[in-house]
């Protein structure tokens, strides 16, 4: 009896267990908090510079900033163009209203290196569906080499080895033909102009070499918006098109920081650059292209002159 007694009398555990519980709960509460507020980071083989440049966060549809009356802006643009020789082609769009605004932006011109971005386009979204390997290694051989116009590739030789993510980059960054005739070769033309008109180009031929401000826009878009190729790849892509070979465009009246992903197209009497600018919360695209220009270095500055004006818009 006195045993079941002692038993019976003892103070309980109970309300220490209870507080410890509690504790315990409180704590992984707290940190679980801790995780959620952290950023989930993108694991990508770009360099991390590029990943805190790369501007592509959604916008809600009540703090969207909606584009401004541009007219004047255009107004602007026409008068700087009519004292110009040639044809041109400009286009404006905003990516966080989609609304668009040009002249002469669905004209069709001789794309010249403008093509090494469907090109690219294809090669990732292949890449994305599993039918292309970005590390395959591919050995140039002779009938490869692209003996006209920009890149060192066609200097190296044959027998050298790269990979196709590297000829990308090259291709892009230093505008190498003989890249771009490798991976159109390896994609295949016909499978390149199949995908540009799955994404709405209808005034591209890669054949012929042609096309329309308005198709590079709605191209160029969908890569930025992560629409042809996920994340990590779209990283990729996008710093290919950062601190390229050619910054004396669209980029060189621009004040340093802004960062300009874009290509630059360049044949006899064709001078053309289009790019996204990521601009925080308000990236846009704007292209320029050209056609019958007999001075290719105030081309070059005209393309210049027409950012520097819309930028100045689009930042105010």
């Amino acid at each position: 009896m006195n045993n079941r007694n002692f038993s019976f009398n003892r103070r309980r555990p109970f309300p220490t267990l209870i507080i410890l519980g509690l504790t315990v709960i409180l704590v992984i509460w707290l940190a679980g908090r801790v995780f959620r507020n952290q950023a989930t980071r993108i694991i990508s083989p770009l360099a991390e510079t590029i990943e805190k440049k790369f501007q592509n966060k959604p916008v809600s549809a009540t703090s969207s900033p909606q584009l401004k009356n541009p007219s004047q802006l255009i107004v602007q643009i026409r008068n700087l163009l009519v004292k110009e020789n040639g044809s041109y082609s400009v286009y404006l769009y905003d990516l966080t209203s989609n609304q668009g605004y040009g002249i002469n932006e669905t004209g069709i011109f001789t794309a010249a290196s403008v093509n090494k971005i469907p090109i690219l386009a294809a090669i990732y979204f292949e890449a994305e569906r599993g039918a292309l390997d970005l590390d395959e290694r591919i050995t140039l051989q002779q009938n490869d080499i692209q003996d006209y116009g920009t890149g060192s590739l066609r200097y190296d030789g044959i027998g050298k080895v790269y990979s196709l993510k590297t000829l990308a980059q090259l291709m892009i960054e230093k505008s190498d033909n003989t890249a771009a005739f490798v991976l159109s070769k390896i994609v295949g033309l016909k499978r390149i102009q199949e995908l540009v008109e799955n994404w709405g180009l209808t005034q591209t031929d890669m054949l012929e070499n042609k096309t329309s401000n308005k198709d590079i826009a709605m191209l160029m878009t969908k890569m930025y918006k992560n629409q042809i190729a996920n994340q990590a790849r779209t990283l990729e892509m996008v710093g290919f098109m950062d601190d390229s070979d050619f910054e004396n465009r669209l980029p060189a009246q621009l004040p340093e920081e802004v960062v300009v992903y874009h290509k630059i197209g360049t044949e006899v009497g064709n001078i053309h650059d289009v790019g996204i600018f990521a601009l925080a919360n308000h990236p846009y695209y704007l292209g320029v292209m050209s056609n019958d220009i007999s001075d290719e270095t105030r081309a070059e500055t005209v393309i210049a002159e027409i950012s520097k004006l819309t930028y100045a818009f689009m930042s105010q």
